[in-house]
C-alpha cells in the first residue's frame, strides 16, 4: 500500500472518531438541556437540601425537646384561648362587647333593617298622580 492510501485510511479512521465523539456530545447536550433533564436536576438538589434541613432539625429537636413541647404547648393554648378563657369567666360572650363599646360611643348597633352601607334610606313613593291618564280607547294603533 502507498504512502497516500495509508495517510488516506488513517484520516478517515480519525474523521470517522471524531464525528462519534462529535455525536456523543450532541446527545449528551441534548439530554442535559431536555426539560426532563433540568427538571430532574432541580428536582434532585432541592431534595438534597430538603434532606438536609430536615437532618438538622431532628437533631435539634433531639437536642431540644423541653423546648419543643413548650412551644407545641403555647401554640395549643393560643389556638383554644376562647374556650379557655370561658371556662376561667374571664371573657364576656362575643356580640355582647361590641354593643357596649357602640353604647358607650352613643351609637345603636345597626339592625337588619339598617340599609346597606353606601344606599340612600329614603325609598321614592310611588306616585300615581304623575302617571298620565290613560283611558282604553286612547292607544295608537
Amino acid at each position: 500500500m502507498s504512502k497516500i492510501d495509508q495517510r488516506f485510511f488513517e484520516d478517515r479512521a480519525l474523521r470517522d472518531a471524531a464525528r462519534a465523539n462529535f455525536m456523543a456530545d450532541i446527545s449528551h447536550a441534548k439530554h442535559v438541556f431536555s426539560g426532563k433533564g433540568l427538571a430532574g436536576r432541580v428536582v434532585d438538589r432541592v431534595g438534597e437540601g430538603a434532606q438536609d434541613v430536615f437532618e438538622v432539625a431532628k437533631t435539634q429537636a433531639d437536642d431540644k425537646r423541653g423546648i419543643i413541647a413548650a412551644l407545641v404547648g403555647a401554640i395549643l393554648l393560643w389556638l383554644s384561648r376562647e374556650p379557655v378563657l370561658e371556662l376561667l369567666g374571664l371573657t364576656q360572650s362575643g356580640s355582647g362587647a361590641d354593643e357596649e363599646e357602640l353604647q358607650d360611643e352613643g351609637e345603636q348597633p345597626p339592625t337588619r333593617d339598617d340599609p346597606p352601607l353606601g344606599e340612600d334610606p329614603v325609598q321614592p313613593e310611588f306616585e300615581e298622580a304623575s302617571l298620565p291618564a290613560s283611558e282604553p280607547g286612547d292607544q295608537d294603533d
